[in-house]
């Protein structure tokens, strides 16, 4: 047989491969049938409420849960038959399991003590650990003469100098305040990129998962909702589960035809091909007040995705973002410069239809304003329209303008659509 050298080299395994596992408890909790591959220096966290499974699987990852089915291989290699300590794997709890009685450097050598290591390679290693955790000199402290945050460095220190081929970690900053939560998670981001190393990452904290991670798996009821990289998941989710558990979201009812959604009469543009009763999804930041048009050009208070829901979706533009940009002096404005998709044709002028009007070819929403929440530089303004409350940022200056009972009109720059069903969060969605 004639051999292909470049067509023929099999693909590298993944770094950690979890194929079909399971694990039910008595409860009826668990994981049922959950199959994920982690890369080589990727760190993937496993996000979902609590229940959910996540922590399940790491322990399983650990050696410290036994599976009732399936397979768990690192470097490409079955690790079912290890006991923990045997692995290749290192694991960060959220208490920092740190021993009292000893010193910083007493607590990170412990380990490597244990597997022989020589006294001059154990203080080389625990120097070196010390900095990349960003506590060089702290080697005579002792844990309870430091801060939480520190105490969770030290902890985090311990595990990187097993060298493990997979770091898992469990919720690690959940009992570390705010702040130092944000820290951290730099941090632990930079020693990743430094050191290159995989980790798995357990956490129920959505903006956590979407800060540090390169792919998100998210989770519900043992099972895997959707996996994708944190901008994916919050442009696109798959489900309506996803949908209301990442990031802020609207819910409206609508009516699925022709690759449209129709709310309050008037018809918006959704990327999956639907028909009947929806559930129509928005986010805050695709929420746009509209203002009547001023010389043939539809002017908006808020621009998609400007204010407070920029950092999240990263820039991502929507499918509206091309027609509604713009600027009108030095506040963020909308434009249009071509119709948008209506019920009817349209022109410059704002027109009557059921439901709300068209302004300038985009479909205009009429809403109340309810409340308004100033939240640092931009505010949260919840309004009622006929289909239910809506949520939308708009930047703070311009929030200063907004009463309580004004009337104004919403337009909508991004809407996805999913059939009507009971949703997960309780309710007829």
């Amino acid at each position: 047989m004639t051999s292909q050298p470049q067509q023929m080299h099999e693909m590298k395994p993944p770094q950690l491969s979890v194929q079909n596992f399971s694990k039910v408890f008595k409860t009826g909790d668990g994981v049922k049938e959950l199959s994920i591959d982690v890369q080589k220096g990727e760190l993937v966290t496993l996000l979902g409420p609590s229940g959910c499974g996540k922590t399940t699987l790491l322990r399983a990852i650990g050696g410290f849960l036994e599976p009732d089915t399936g397979d768990i291989q690192i470097e490409g290699r079955s690790v079912l038959h290890l006991p923990p300590e045997k692995r290749p794997t290192a694991m960060v709890f959220q208490s920092y399991n740190l021993w009292p009685h000893m010193t910083v450097f007493d607590n990170l050598a412990f380990g490597l003590k244990i597997r022989g290591r020589k006294k001059d390679e154990i203080r080389e290693a625990v120097g070196k650990a010390l900095q990349l955790v960003r506590l060089p000199g702290y080697e005579k402290k002792m844990p309870g003469q430091l801060s939480g945050g520190q105490q969770q460095r030290v902890a985090v220190a311990r595990a990187l100098l097993l060298e493990p081929a997979v770091l898992l970690l469990d919720e690690p900053f959940s009992a570390l305040d705010a702040k130092l939560r944000l820290e951290m998670r730099e941090e632990l981001r930079d020693i990743q990129a430094s050191t290159g190393l995989t980790m798995v990452f357990v956490t129920h904290d959505q903006e956590e998962a979407l800060s540090i991670s390169d792919r998100i798996v998210v989770m519900n009821a043992g099972r895997v909702e959707q996996i994708g990289s944190p901008q994916s998941i919050y442009d696109h989710p798959e489900t309506l589960f996803v949908a209301g558990f990442i990031g802020r979201m609207n819910f409206v009812q609508g009516h699925a035809e022709g690759g449209a959604v129709h709310i309050q009469g008037k018809r918006f543009p959704v990327d999956r091909p639907l028909e009947g009763p929806v559930t129509a999804a928005i986010r805050p930041e695709d929420v746009a007040i509209i203002e009547l048009p001023k010389e043939g050009i539809l002017t908006s208070l808020l621009p998609g995705r400007a204010a407070g829901g920029a950092a999240a979706s990263d820039g991502a533009a929507g499918p509206a973002d091309e027609t509604m940009r713009g600027h009108a002096g030095d506040a963020p404005v909308a434009t249009t410069e071509r119709p948008a998709d209506t019920a009817q044709s349209s022109t410059g002028d704002a027109g009557e239809t059921p439901g709300g009007l068209t302004i300038g070819g985009v479909n205009a929403l009429p809403a109340s304003v309810r409340q308004v929440m100033v939240l640092g530089h931009y505010a949260e303004v919840t309004v009622d329209t006929a289909a239910g409350p809506v949520k939308l940022f708009v930047p703070r200056e311009q929030a200063a303008a907004l009463r309580h009972g004004q009337t104004i009109h919403i337009g909508f720059t991004r809407v996805t659509a999913f059939a009507r069903q009971t949703n997960t969060f309780g309710g007829d969605n």
